[in-house]
């Protein structure tokens, strides 16, 4: 009996990423196979190779779109709040930031995870990906840093390596001091700890609310660095 086709209307492309999702999040990304998702969505193996050569192609391509929508969902959290309200739009950021992984915890674990054997996501497609996902942090401190609502009693002594790496970053937003983006990946590793607690389930199980420690201390952070 010959397979059933998807009709036309089914945007192929975006099918086989849904289904490959669904299988991260089932088997995890290590076991992603084309050929599973063919037998899946019944559609033959080379339906798929036409889209995706590879599972690497596949893999590298979920990524960018997971970086992007992360970005996007940053961005739209602030969009419309005051420009010199730094406090509440930091705030917005942080919330943002959980709220999409545990919507999309299948992109998460793909973007911040454990690492797929034996692939490497391509330099030049992952980095502007990634630095999308932080923009938007990186906007507001470097727009609180601008009109002077950024905490900078006693900026930290950044070691000389360290500089040469951020200026890496820096080419990326011209306009933000070095400092500026330190303060960032700070920022954003205290707020992706607690993320990934909560979203491979490793708080005590008398925190039956993970979100109240996400707001609480996000709130601290704000008026932390920010005022």
């Amino acid at each position: 009996m010959p397979r059933p086709k998807l009709t036309q209307q089914i945007d192929l492309q975006s099918a086989i990423k849904e289904t490959a999702l669904r299988q991260i999040g089932e088997k995890g990304a290590a076991s992603l196979s084309l050929r599973a998702i063919a037998r899946d969505l019944h559609i033959t193996a080379p339906a798929i190779y036409n889209h995706y050569p590879s599972r690497d192609d596949l893999v590298t391509s979920l990524i960018v779109d997971a970086y992007y929508s992360l970005g996007d969902w940053q961005f739209a959290a602030i969009e419309g709040q005051p420009d010199d309200d730094h406090v509440n739009q930091l705030t917005a950021l942080g919330l943002a930031y959980r709220d999409w992984a545990v919507t999309y915890p299948q992109r998460y674990l793909l973007i911040f995870g454990s690492p797929i054997p034996d692939y490497h996501c391509p330099p030049e497609r992952s980095l502007p990906a990634a630095a999308r996902s932080l923009s938007a942090l990186v906007h507001v401190l470097a727009e609180a840093h601008r009109t002077g609502a950024l905490q900078l009693e006693e900026k930290p002594h950044l070691p000389e390596a360290l500089r040469l790496q951020l200026a890496a970053w820096q080419a990326i937003h011209p306009n933000a001091d070095v400092y500026v983006l330190y303060l960032a990946l700070v920022i954003w590793s205290r707020v992706h700890g607690l993320v990934m607690l909560e979203i491979d389930n490793q708080y005590p199980p008398f925190i039956q609310d993970p979100g109240l420690i996400f707001r609480h201390e996000v709130e601290i952070m704000a008026r932390q660095y920010l005022k």
